[in-house]
């Protein structure tokens, strides 16, 4: 396969490519073969998401998407449509997206739900995915009637959610083949598959049944840590022959999230003595994280609060750790030299910062200038792995890159810009090869120039083809 005049850098060029790898670059017009010609378009590496609940971002593509509602009477108001036009009585309803902190009425009960939709089995799912909002149908249904308020968060909701999955294993994994298309058709090529479910058993059984539409780390949540160990996985193993699926790292969360107020924080939430919640303390932490690395196996630790970073840091030093600090969201600033020191690498998401900016300038006040903080962490030295979190973002790298770039959204102003970086540096955080020989052909052609375009641009970046190790997954060509 050839590509013809494609634009790398500054100049037009073809690309050669053998049995999957980048294999030269002749001057453009000059190669014979099978080809596609970019007539110009730039060609960059194919975009890596490294933070995805993907079987849930399946399933949230086909459920109600109340991110625009404002209140919770409001919510209830739209499901109360939605289950007047749902056919099937005994059906659960399901709403996701809301953002409850900034509602004015924050009122989110069962009996205000109730009001709106009757005796019918009705979930509204937090956008942050650590909060979900039950009506007493619901609540009866999956064993929470004594439940005093139908809104459960943090390991009560991820079990809760866990078990709300209504479509048969096969009907879930055409979702996913759907869900691996549309991120094709934006640039990605792979992901970091971090759902909480048995990943390397149901990624092993999708690509057994013939996906091949990205490559895929498949993440090892603790409860499936020992069967892992005893099946001998690690880290970097790969489990096809293609090599597109990879055993992932060891996520562990140790706290919660600021949109349901539960990041456990070294100062508490204005106005109480809440400091959140710490899920993970370090005498359970340590013994867990040093049982992966025993094993071989990387470590992802989600920590959003500056307090929870700190005793994140603390573990991870103390057991010699290796991997990721996840979102890092809110941080002391004398703990970006210990990540850096450490070796570890910061998975962020950048458009969180955008949905959360509100939210963050009030239960953040004060401290907003060591959130989010991409310029800093990269300043350090750190290496910076972007990701969306979908379904809590949209599954979109080109959204992150904007958000990263410009700070801003919706015409408003950019938010905290100092800690802004290039596009070339969001970029770098959103791949995993690079454009040159003997790289993975894992490429893809954009209509405009990604290092000059706006934000706005960028947000909506036209993507022509993507190649996954050669082969076309998308094209508009």
């Amino acid at each position: 396969m050839i590509l013809r005049n494609a634009r790398v850098g500054d100049q037009l060029v073809d690309v050669e490519i053998n049995d999957g790898l980048i294999a030269g670059f002749p001057p453009a017009g000059t190669s014979t073969g099978e080809s596609l010609d970019l007539d110009g378009r730039w060609l960059l590496p194919g975009m890596w998401d490294h933070h995805v609940h993907f079987g849930e971002w399946a399933y949230t593509l086909r459920r109600i998407d109340l991110s625009r509602v404002t209140s919770a009477a409001e919510a209830a108001g739209v499901m109360k449509l939605h289950v007047h036009a749902q056919e099937d009585p005994n059906e659960t309803v399901v709403g996701v997206g809301i953002r409850d902190a900034l509602w004015p009425d924050n009122a989110s009960t069962r009996q205000l739900l109730d009001a709106a939709v009757g005796d019918r089995s009705v979930v509204l799912i937090n956008s942050d995915l650590h909060s979900c909002w039950l009506s007493t149908a619901a609540a009866r249904a999956y064993g929470y009637t004594d439940h005093p308020t139908g809104l459960l968060q943090e390991d009560d909701c991820f079990d809760f959610v866990a078990r709300l999955k209504q479509a048969p294993t096969e009907q879930h994994d055409e979702w996913v083949r759907d869900a691996a298309l549309a991120a094709a058709a934006r640039g990605i090529v792979g992901i970091t598959d971090l759902d909480m479910a048995p990943n390397i058993d149901n990624w092993t059984r999708r690509f057994g049944n013939g996906f091949d539409v990205l490559r895929v780390d498949a993440a090892i949540y603790t409860q499936y840590l020992d069967q892992a160990i005893e099946d001998g996985r690690f880290s970097g193993e790969t489990l096809t022959d293609d090599g597109l699926l990879r055993v992932g790292s060891f996520k562990i969360l140790t706290d919660g999230s600021l949109g349901t107020r539960t990041a456990f924080c070294v100062d508490p939430y204005p106005g109480t003595h809440d400091h959140g919640l710490l899920t993970v303390p370090p005498d359970r932490l340590m013994p867990l994280l040093r049982k992966a690395m025993d094993a071989r196996i990387l470590l992802t630790v989600h920590a959003i609060g500056d307090e929870a970073n700190r005793l994140a840091l603390d573990a991870i030093e103390a057991v010699g750790g290796r991997g990721n600090i996840e979102h890092a969201q809110l941080l002391r600033r004398e703990d970006i030299p210990r990540i850096a020191a450490l070796g570890l690498a910061a998975s962020v998401q950048p458009e969180h910062a955008m949905d959360d900016r509100d939210i963050a300038d009030q239960y953040w006040a004060g401290r907003t200038d060591r959130s989010f903080m991409l310029r800093s962490l990269l300043d350090a030295g750190i290496e910076l792995r972007f990701g969306s979190d979908a379904p809590v973002a949209p599954l979109d790298p080109w959204i992150t890159i904007s958000a990263a770039v410009s700070r801003a959204r919706d015409g408003r102003e950019p938010w905290h810009p100092e800690q802004a970086v290039t596009a070339s540096e969001a970029i770098t955080a959103s791949t995993r090869s690079r454009v040159a020989e003997g790289e993975p052909a894992d490429l893809i052609a954009v209509e405009l120039d990604p290092y000059s375009a706006d934000g706005e641009q960028l947000r909506s970046m036209p993507v022509a083809l993507t190649l996954l190790a050669g082969r076309v997954t998308h094209s508009t060509l």
